[in-house]
């Protein structure tokens, strides 16, 4: 798998930014296919940073109910925050 196919896109939401801020931690939604060495690689390489730790989590489906029948509204996703190491930071992230 390609380095770029790895990191699908950010995760922006209130508690990523907290993170951003206070613990240097990052997170993206990544590639159901990709395992914590290549997700930690592939932000080393697209960001020019280096890793402290990597954090994995598969976030489940989102189903709804259309009368009898339970239908899947979002397929299941991976999740990964990205730790760096002190005095790195992602410039994706700040001042926005």
């Amino acid at each position: 798998m390609h380095i770029y196919e790895i990191i699908r896109r950010p995760v922006v939401t209130e508690k990523s930014y907290d993170a951003a801020d206070f613990d240097n931690s990052y997170t993206f939604e990544v590639d159901m296919r990709a395992n914590k060495h290549e997700i930690g690689d592939a932000v080393e390489t697209a960001f020019k940073v280096r890793v402290e730790n990597v954090r994995v989590m598969v976030m489940p489906a989102k189903t709804g109910r259309r009368g009898r029948r339970v239908v899947v509204r979002k397929p299941k996703w991976k999740k990964a925050i990205v730790t760096l190491v002190a005095g790195d930071n992602i410039q994706l992230f700040e001042g926005v």
